[in-house]
C-alpha cells in the first residue's frame, strides 16, 4: 500500500467517571499509560505525522504526547468529536492521503486492524468513510449500525437519537474511523448539531457522504479491541484482560508460569524459554530475563537484567540499574539498585546491594550493606571477583574490596581493601565472669518490691 497515512488521536474528553485528578488517557495498563498503548501500536504504521486532539487537563497530556513524537491540537471549548477532528486541521494542512481516526481511551486497537481500516479504504468500491465495528456482549450507549452483509453502511445513529428498533441492533460504533483528507474536511464541514445533545457528531459524516450518493463500510473486529476505558473499574478489567492475554504468549514462547493468574508483566517485559516464574512475581518496566532463570515467589522486579540460569529471590526486589550475572543468586529480602552482580556471585539473606559493583564468585553474608548515600551525594562499592563478606558488614562507600579477600563479620569497612587481605574492623569482645547471674538476682529483687 502507497498512500500515506496520518493520524487523529482524541484525548480531549473530561474523564469524570475516572475520579482523578491524574488526566484519564495517562493512567496505565501493564505499566505504561493508555495513550502510550495506542500510539505504540500507531508507530508500526510508520505515520506521516500524529495529531493528538486535547482539551481538559491538557498540561498533563502534552508533556507525554511531545515524548512520544505527536503533535498537539486543543479543542476548546468542546462541542462533540466532529469538533475535535476538526481542531487537527491546522496540523495537518497540506498532507494528501489517508487519515486514521481513534480515541486515545481505547488503547488497544491493533496495527493490523489500522492496516485492514486503509486497505479497506483502498478497495474498488472505493468506500468515504470506513468505521470500525464490534459487537459487544453489553452493547451500552454505543451508537448503533445497520450495514448488509457485505459491511455496506445503510444507517449509523448515535443512541440517544436511536429508536428501540435502532437500539436493538448488536453491531456499534466504535468511533474508530479511516477517511480520506480530500474528503475528511468537507464532509466534516457539512456536519451539524440538530441532535439530543447538541454535539457535532463525527459518524454524521457517513450519513452525508451517503447524501452524496457514497458507499461507507464498516470492518468488525473482536469487541475487546475496541473497549473504552472510562472507569476504575474499567481501567482494572482491560488490566486484567492484557494480563491474561500476556501470560498465554509467554506460556507459548516456553515460559513456565507456576501460577499464571499470580503473575504481573509490564508491557516491556522479556523473559527466555526455560524460566520459571513462582507465583505472585511482579514485573514493573524495564525488565529482561535471559533463559533458564529461576525467579521465585513474591519477588518484585523493574529495571533489572537478568542473565542465563540466575536465581531471584524469594521475596527479593530488584530495583532500575541491577544487572544480575550468568549463574548468580539474590536470595531472599535482598534489594539490588544500580549494581551488578558478576557471574555466580551471591547474595543470599537479608541484604541492601545500592550502587554497587561485585565481582564473579564473590559471596555476600547475610545482613551486609552498601552504605551508598551520605545524605547529599551516593557513591560506588567495589567488591573484586571471589572475595568474601561476612555476614552483618556495613562496607562505606566510595571503598573497593579486592579480588579475593575475607572482611571478617560485622565489620564496618571505612578503607580499601587489598586483594587476598582479611579485614576485621569492630570491636573488641571483653567477657565478665559471673556478671549475668549478678545482673539477674538484682533485677529479680527490685522486681518483688515493686510487688
Amino acid at each position: 500500500m502507497n498512500r500515506a497515512v496520518a493520524a487523529i488521536v482524541l484525548a480531549a474528553g473530561k474523564g469524570t467517571r475516572m475520579k482523578s485528578d491524574l488526566h484519564k488517557v495517562l493512567h496505565p495498563i501493564a505499566g505504561r499509560p493508555m495513550l502510550a498503548h495506542l500510539l505504540a501500536s500507531l508507530a508500526e504504521l510508520r505515520p506521516a505525522k500524529t495529531v493528538v486532539v486535547v482539551g481538559e487537563g491538557r498540561e498533563q497530556v502534552e508533556p507525554v504526547v511531545a515524548g512520544l513524537g505527536a503533535e498537539i491540537a486543543v479543542q476548546q471549548p468542546q462541542f462533540g468529536t466532529a469538533h475535535a477532528v476538526q481542531q487537527a486541521q491546522g496540523a495537518l494542512a497540506g498532507f494528501d492521503g489517508d487519515l486514521l481516526i481513534l480515541y486515545a481511551d481505547t488503547p488497544f486497537v491493533t496495527a493490523e486492524t489500522m492496516r485492514r481500516m486503509q486497505s479497506r479504504l483502498a478497495e474498488a468500491d472505493a468506500p468515504a468513510v470506513v468505521v470500525v465495528a464490534s459487537r459487544p456482549a453489553d452493547p451500552k450507549h454505543y451508537g448503533r449500525i445497520l450495514a448488509s452483509a457485505d459491511g455496506t453502511i445503510e444507517k449509523m445513529v448515535e443512541y440517544k437519537d436511536a429508536s428501540e428498533a435502532e437500539r436493538a441492533l448488536d453491531l456499534c460504533n466504535s468511533g474508530v474511523m479511516a477517511v480520506r483528507s480530500a474528503d475528511l474536511w468537507p464532509l466534516l464541514a457539512r456536519v451539524g448539531n440538530a441532535n439530543a445533545a447538541g454535539e457535532f457528531y463525527l459518524p454524521d459524516i457517513v450519513m452525508l457522504a451517503a447524501q452524496d450518493g457514497r458507499r461507507s463500510a464498516a470492518i468488525e473486529v473482536p469487541a475487546a479491541e475496541v473497549e473504552g476505558i472510562n472507569s476504575r473499574a474499567e481501567l482494572a478489567g482491560q488490566e486484567a484482560a492484557w494480563q491474561q492475554r500476556r501470560r498465554a504468549r509467554m506460556m507459548a514462547d516456553g515460559v513456565s508460569l507456576v501460577a499464571p493468574e499470580t503473575i504481573w508483566f509490564s508491557h516491556d517485559t522479556i523473559i527466555g524459554r526455560d524460566t520459571v516464574v513462582e507465583p505472585n512475581v511482579v514485573f514493573g518496566p524495564g525488565v529482561t530475563v535471559g533463559e533458564r532463570v529461576k525467579i521465585r515467589g513474591f519477588s518484585h522486579l523493574e529495571g533489572a537484567t537478568i542473565a542465563a540460569g540466575a536465581e531471584i529471590g524469594p521475596y527479593a526486589r530488584l530495583r532500575p540499574g541491577a544487572e544480575i550475572g550468568e549463574g548468580a543468586k539474590v536470595g531472599n529480602f535482598v534489594e539490588v539498585k544500580q549494581a551488578r552482580l558478576g557471574k555466580g556471585a551471591k547474595a543470599n539473606h537479608l541484604s541492601y546491594l545500592g550502587d554497587a559493583d561485585i565481582g564473579e564468585g564473590a559471596n555476600i553474608g547475610a545482613g551486609t550493606i552498601t552504605c551508598n548515600y551520605d545524605g547529599f551525594f551516593k557513591y560506588r562499592t567495589n567488591i573484586g571477583a571471589g572475595a568474601f563478606i561476612g555476614s552483618n558488614s556495613a562496607l562505606v562507600a566510595p571503598v573497593s574490596i579486592g579480588p579475593g579477600a575475607l572482611v571478617a563479620a560485622g565489620s564496618v569497612i571505612t578503607r580499601d581493601v587489598a586483594e587476598d587481605a582479611v579485614a576485621l574492623a569492630r570491636g573488641e569482645q571483653t567477657e565478665k565472669p559471673g556478671r549475668a547471674k549478678r545482673f539477674r538476682e538484682t533485677m529479680t529483687a527490685k522486681k518483688k518490691k515493686q510487688k
